[in-house]
């Protein structure tokens, strides 16, 4: 048996995904398994020019990048022409998965889905194809109708699945895959001694990588004037001049007692040793979160994808919006003291426990493929 999984760049919840299905898979099985950047796969010039077009607007156009999300949602000239787009470019695709020669494809971007799709139905690929919505509302971009199965973020997905036309058995809920890390349960108390913190103060942790350094700083004052007792983790991610910048605020004399972190392959770790979670709602980062039943403070969310992470948060009560023009440091030090609504949002995250995403998944390859069902 051998899988291909299709991604790419834009953004890293994609990529992360990808991964943590790959990884299972090495461990968990004796299934051959490729990944694979399919816009590098069809050219450095495409892929730069959609990867850096996705930062562009993330960050300087967020508005523009929410009405285009929304545009091509409906069932619309545009809604068609990305598909179309896509379809230009499997042609430059097919090469790598006839080179591999993968039993089943799974795919984890919109763009990967709409190229295979395109070459299922000019007969090129017959392999199945599962792909991965990761995110929790459904985009349209994702839809077609070559796709044999859909694996979505919660049940609340699937009515709209259903609204685009896709059939119900084709939906499982399985939830968006995520490394085993984040469902293994730290002691918290022995995670915050180890950092120099103290187990029975509040501890927010910041994921701010993606925050602008004007901002997010702006958001550690407003929280150090507060008289609430809390401590803080920061990890800037590769955000240079964010870490410099909090560096240099937290000093020798910061009232708050804070560590800070550039970069780290062990987010779990942090992740386990917080009360609350400040950060931006992409989809992975929510799933990982919720995996370490984190509840979370959403903020600065960009119109589309990430609205819409963070309308299902606040609809199963898993965290509080954080508007641009609210009071931050009031809601933050509110909830913190709220220590009741803190641990009900903590139970609503465990409550929702997708740790066999992965495991469900491989049982769905299975009765796709013969080769599984003989694995």
């Amino acid at each position: 048996m051998k899988i291909m999984l299709l991604t790419a760049a834009t953004g890293g919840g994609h990529i992360r995904a990808a991964n943590a299905i790959e990884q299972y898979i090495r461990e968990n099985t004796r299934w051959e398994v490729e990944n694979v950047d399919c816009l590098k796969a069809v050219g450095k010039l495409l892929d730069k020019t959609v990867c850096d077009s996705y930062l562009f607007m993330a960050k300087k156009a967020p508005m523009l990048f929410g009405r285009l999300y929304k545009r091509t949602n409906k069932e619309n000239v545009i809604s068609h022409l990305v598909p179309k787009l896509s379809g230009l470019f499997s042609n430059l695709l097919y090469p790598t998965i006839e080179g591999s020669r993968p039993d089943v494809i799974i795919t984890t971007h919109p763009f990967a889905t709409e190229m295979v799709a395109a070459l299922k139905a000019d007969g090129l690929v017959s392999a199945p194809l599962i792909c991965i919505i990761t995110d929790y509302g459904a985009h349209r971009a994702y839809i077609a109708d070559e796709v044999d199965s859909y694996v979505v973020a919660s049940d609340d997905m699937i009515p709209e699945l259903m609204e685009f036309g896709v059939p119900k058995n084709k939906i499982h809920p399985f939830g968006i895959p995520v490394h085993g890390v984040f469902f293994d349960r730290q002691d918290q108390g022995m995670l915050l001694r180890q950092l120099g913190l103290d187990p029975e103060l509040p501890t927010l942790l910041f994921m701010a990588g993606s925050f602008g350094v004007s901002n997010i700083i702006r958001l550690y004052r407003d929280l150090a004037a507060t008289e609430v007792k809390m401590q803080i983790i920061v990890i800037t991610g590769r955000n240079q001049k964010l870490y410099e910048a909090f560096e240099k605020e937290i000093g020798d004399k910061s009232p708050l007692p804070t560590r800070l972190f550039y970069f780290t392959d062990e987010v779990e770790k942090y992740m386990h040793a917080a009360d609350l979670l400040v950060t931006k709602p992409g989809g992975l980062t929510v799933s990982e979160a919720l995996a370490c039943n984190l509840p979370m403070a959403v903020f600065d969310a960009i119109p589309g994808q990430e609205e819409d992470n963070a309308n299902f948060l606040k609809t199963h009560d898993m965290c509080v919006r954080i508007e641009k023009d609210g009071n931050f440091a009031g809601e933050i030090s509110r909830l913190l003291q709220e220590k009741k609504h803190l641990q009900a949002m903590r139970e609503n995250c465990a409550g929702f426990d997708k740790s066999q995403s992965i495991p469900n998944m491989l049982e769905l390859i299975r009765r796709l493929t013969p080769a599984g069902a003989r694995s």
